[in-house]
């Protein structure tokens, strides 16, 4: 198949984008949500919305304490009527400053949505088992593929099935982060728990693609007598293309209910049904264009250094 005959290209295509999405991470830097640094979050809803640059001029002005000023904050319009606040961990009183800031619109009336604070040390902890949970989850992958693939040892051995998706792994984390904090730059989303859950559930919807490639390669191989070289080749590439179409209409289905969503559903969610989005192509990508023609460049280097 074109795939495994134009590797090359694919990887180089792989690369600049793991670059340039590492790239962007370094520049832009995750904004990391109330979860993990703490603070106080406030989300109110109109009858009609008052204009942002009134809103932002009436919290500029709130009379904060010269000793205790507000510093650095978000502003997001969310949803079609709703406004949501990010700052620093706010005693009661400043957050009825926060609230009257809010509610200038005297034509409009105002709802309360939620008000939730975190304090510094859960969110560390959150970081942490957040950090520890991924690691767990990329181990755990690992361990299966190298497991459900023991019995397969020709020409490539079974380990480096799961050294292939490490690699397809990390392209499937690096991607969607790197886009994201793109995204957050531009609209001033955070990373938060559902962030986390976003990439999780990637991981797993990643493997599952990738483990259906897998699978076609050691039918196919069970069937050849004596595979080597070229014949590996053409035997991933034919199971690549018995695979292709069931993969792209499997994603794609995926990709419009994600579509749907991202515009016609909660506010609350947008961000991290748009993670899923990108993790969604970034993940049919590496299983198609990544893993499988990674076997076979595995296969030829192993024939080069016996």
């Amino acid at each position: 198949m074109f795939i495994v005959t134009y590797r090359k290209v694919f990887y180089i295509i792989s690369g600049l984008i793991v670059l340039g999405s590492i790239a962007t991470i370094m520049i832009f830097g995750f904004k990391l949500g109330i979860d993990f640094t703490g603070g106080t979050i406030i989300e109110t809803s109109y009858t009609e919305r008052p204009a942002l640059s009134d809103v932002q001029s009436a919290i500029d002005n709130a009379p904060f304490k010269a000793e205790a000023p507000l510093g650095a904050y978000t502003l997001r319009p969310t949803g079609n009527n709703k406004y949501s606040v990010t700052a620093r961990s706010l005693s009661p009183d400043e957050q009825q400053l926060i609230l009257k800031a809010l509610s200038l619109n005297e034509k409009s009336e105002m709802k309360i949505e939620r008000v939730n604070s975190i304090g510094p040390v859960i969110g560390s902890e959150l970081k942490r088992k957040s950090y520890i949970a991924i690691t767990v989850v990329i181990l755990a992958i690992v361990t299966f593929v190298a497991f459900a693939f023991r019995k397969v040892s020709r020409p490539v051995s079974s380990w480096k099935y799961g050294l292939v998706t490490i690699a397809a792994l990390v392209h499937d984390v690096v991607v969607p982060a790197g886009i994201f904090v793109l995204y957050s730059h531009f609209t001033g989303a955070q990373v938060d728990l559902l962030f986390v859950t976003a990439i999780l559930a990637l991981l797993g919807y990643s493997v599952s693609d990738t483990i259906v490639v897998f699978d076609r390669v050691r039918e196919n191989l069970r069937h050849a007598h004596s595979v080597s070289g070229d014949e590996f080749e053409k035997l991933v590439g034919a199971s690549l293309s018995q695979t292709f179409i069931r993969s792209l209409n499997t994603s794609f289905t995926v990709f419009l209910m994600l579509l749907a969503l991202f515009f016609f559903g909660m506010a609350t969610t947008q961000d991290f049904i748009f993670v899923l989005l990108v993790g969604t192509i970034a993940g049919t990508y590496s299983s198609l264009f990544l893993a499988a023609p990674l076997l076979v460049t595995l296969e030829k280097l192993q024939k080069r250094d016996r």
